[in-house]
């Protein structure tokens, strides 16, 4: 379940990478219209994922997750129906909180069923599988379907995965985590409400950076500044907390944060704009861009899984590191690419991309659960992943900053040399709070004494 409701959403955040250019010409999209279309998914997934997780540690994981279909569902037939940009972009923000009750609890119902460590590789494995697989596949189906000029099919598609998703719920076994769970604190509505306006603030404001509207987007982060300010308050002064407060100062979930801020900015957000890249720098179709992202996404699914064996032997330190670091070589491989530069001359780099992505989603799955609660799971992947598709914005916005107005070729160097330094800078910085963590005289007993170790 877990492996395929993180494929079935994957597939349905990257399907638009592929036929963004189909989408806009069938609502007529402005050049605004046709940003929000492609972030629409990923503004959804950010500014719900923590706040997702936080409510499935307290009422269920099993409740948000059977949820999360359902409403991933519906929006994926509204989003099929669709006729005009506005309700296609809202549809698809809704298809983003969808998701999010699968991706937030998937993993914390897994580690429910068996918290042997082995079970956990696993199950770390198979998700970065899946993700890598629905990163992959999802450009290459809409590719297809627009040979037919059928794009409509993709979200009837979608929604079929989505039901079979929820119909599958009711087969989930019960037990501790899987139901309702036994909070070891009050619920904090306030701390709540202030962080998802604050996060769906602070990402609209970073899309309108990208969609050319200044003025907006100025008001905008104003506006989240001032939320986030009303949120550190609420936490200080509140009697209620979102999370434990040592957290914060817990050195793993800081580096387990810090590589997902990484991944998003770094190697997703580049090769997010990619698409744009191939299509209009070098003129190839949306299917041949797809399939020629599909050498990165679809290597770091096939190499999850053939370095399983391997990975389990180490931590998972190791493993952000390790993927951080060949993200950086991986990158920079495919610069310095030209207007008649072939196919050859990036497959190299897309593949070495893929490899260390591989191993990085997987460590990043073990990571975000072991660097928590048990009583927390899901708060700690929604947490992790929220970091990392606040990355993916920012780096997507800086990129389409950096590469407008003059030639794209050249843009491209620019775009995939930040992602480079990005990866590098997070992996140094893992790096240091790892050994801090190691060198530490007394870490936070963040644990419960119920957990696994």
């Amino acid at each position: 379940m877990v492996a395929g409701s993180t494929f079935l959403a994957m597939l349905a955040y990257s399907g638009p990478l592929g036929n963004v250019v189909t989408l806009s010409q069938a609502f007529g999209s402005s050049r605004a219209g046709s940003t929000w279309i492609l972030a629409s998914m990923s503004v959804g997934l950010a500014v719900t994922l923590l706040a997702a997780g936080v409510v499935a540690d307290r009422i269920g994981h099993r409740r948000v997750f059977r949820l999360g279909a359902v409403v991933f569902t519906a929006a994926s037939v509204v989003s099929a129906l669709a006729g005009t940009t506005p309700v296609f972009v809202l549809a698809r923000v809704v298809a983003g909180a969808g998701a999010t009750g699968m991706i937030a609890t998937g993993l914390g119902l897994a580690g429910a069923v068996s918290a042997h460590a082995r079970h956990r590789a696993t199950t770390a494995t198979a998700w970065s599988a899946a993700m890598g697989a629905g990163i992959a596949l999802g450009p290459l189906l809409t590719g297809l379907l627009d040979l037919i000029g059928a794009w409509r099919g993709f979200y009837g598609l979608l929604a079929l995965g989505g039901l079979a998703v929820w119909a599958g719920t009711r087969r989930l076994p019960g037990g501790t985590g899987l139901g309702r769970s036994a909070p070891s604190r009050r619920f904090d509505l306030a701390g709540f409400t202030l962080l998802t306006v604050f996060l769906a603030v602070a990402v609209t404001a970073i899309v309108e950076v990208r969609a050319g509207g200044p003025v907006t987007a100025t008001v905008l982060f104003a506006v989240a500044a001032l939320l986030f300010g009303a949120l550190i308050a609420s936490q200080r002064i509140g009697t209620a907390r979102l999370v434990d407060p040592r957290l914060f100062t817990h050195r793993p979930f800081q580096a387990a944060t810090v590589a997902g801020f990484g991944t998003g900015i770094g190697v997703v957000a580049t090769m997010s704009f990619a698409c744009t890249f191939l299509v209009d720098g070098l003129g190839m179709s949306t299917l041949q861009a797809g399939a020629l992202l599909a050498a990165w996404s679809g290597t770091s699914a096939v190499a999850a899984l053939l370095l399983a064996r391997h990975t389990a032997k180490v931590s998972a330190t190791v493993q952000l590191v390790t993927g951080l670091g060949g993200v950086t070589v991986g990158l920079a491989l495919v610069t310095g690419i030209s207007a008649t530069s072939g196919i050859g001359r990036l497959m190299p780099g897309l593949i070495v991309a893929g490899l260390a992505s591989g191993l990085l989603n997987t460590g990043l799955a073990r990571q975000a659960v072991a660097t928590v609660p048990a009583d927390d799971a899901a708060m700690g992947t929604g947490a992790n992943n929220t970091a990392r598709y606040l990355g993916s914005s920012i780096g997507v916005s800086a990129a389409s900053i950096i590469a407008t107005g003059g030639d794209l070729v050249a843009g491209w160097d620019r775009v995939v040399w930040l992602g480079a330094a990005a990866s590098l800078a997070s992996a140094i910085l893992v790096t240091i709070l790892s050994r801090r963590a190691r060198t530490s005289p007394a870490a936070p007993p963040i644990r419960s004494p119920s957990s696994p170790p």
